[in-house]
């Protein structure tokens, strides 16, 4: 049986990693900044992400699922990633997985269905306060770096509250050859949500981790309602939005 693949990776030096071993890990040194006021709970650090593929790799393009999603899923109950050739938004929530389509309906799926890119982690938050009303997605990476303390490494993240507005897509499954992701994109589903009760969920992943996950902040999905979601395009924040950070030890890559 072959051993893990252990990758250490200086803080701003980032590497490309290849999936040459069933499990690579990925770590990376904290970098610390002043945490502002907040509800702390007792959880340490010591939660890793787990994740099926990279970004480079799906970006590369490769939308072949390479295993079940339930190789990285067991104990996870907050993550994001895609399905089998790009077909649809996938977003966990509680321990439970929905796929989002082009018809933007959120649709419980089981955890036997491959995925070329996955990223989850049993989610439990050491940090949360309230969002300013009227922070937009594109803002909130100060945001989620201040409230962790530290702007390296990746940390999970959960929204929850009423936001003003909130704009999610989709995409069409693709098929081989594969078009470049950023054609994929300019083909997608939007749904401009309006004023919704949401939990968005996703990873802020720091330039020292570069290539295992979307750079910066990754956001996807749901109203509180569950009938609608996807990935998150922009929202911006209303009065009661509740924004939970877990910082994770690092990224363990499942390769098959």
């Amino acid at each position: 049986m072959d051993l893990p693949i252990v990758v250490r990776i200086r803080r701003a030096k980032p590497i490309a990693i290849a999936l040459s071993a069933a499990v690579i890990i990925v770590a990376s040194a904290s970098a610390s900044i002043a945490v502002p006021d907040s509800t702390r709970s007792p959880v340490g650090t010591g939660q890793w992400v787990e994740q099926i593929g990279t970004y480079d790799s799906l970006v590369s393009p490769d939308y072949d699922g390479l295993v079940p999603i339930s190789a990285a899923s067991s104990g996870a109950t907050l993550g994001l990633g895609t399905f089998d050739q790009l077909d649809g938004e996938m977003v966990l929530v509680g321990g439970v997985i929905y796929r989002v389509g082009t018809d933007g309906v959120p649709v419980k799926v089981p955890a036997s269905l491959t995925t070329p890119f996955f990223e989850g982690i049993r989610f439990q938050p050491e940090l949360s306060g309230p969002v300013a009303p009227g922070t937009t997605c594109a803002n909130l990476v100060a945001a989620v770096n201040a409230l962790s303390g530290t702007d390296s490494g990746i940390v999970a993240v959960r929204l929850r509250g009423t936001f003003t507005d909130v704009v999610t897509r989709s995409v069409p499954a693709q098929r081989p050859p594969f078009a470049p992701l950023s054609q994929v994109v300019a083909g997608q589903t939007v749904f401009p949500l309006g004023q919704r009760k949401a939990v968005l969920v996703g990873f802020r992943t720091a330039p020292d981790l570069a290539g295992t996950g979307a750079p910066g902040l990754h956001l996807h999905g749901l109203t509180a309602d569950r009938s609608a979601g996807g990935h998150v395009l922009s929202c911006v924040a209303g009065s009661d939005v509740q924004l939970s950070v877990q910082r994770a030890e690092g990224v363990r890559i499942h390769a098959g």
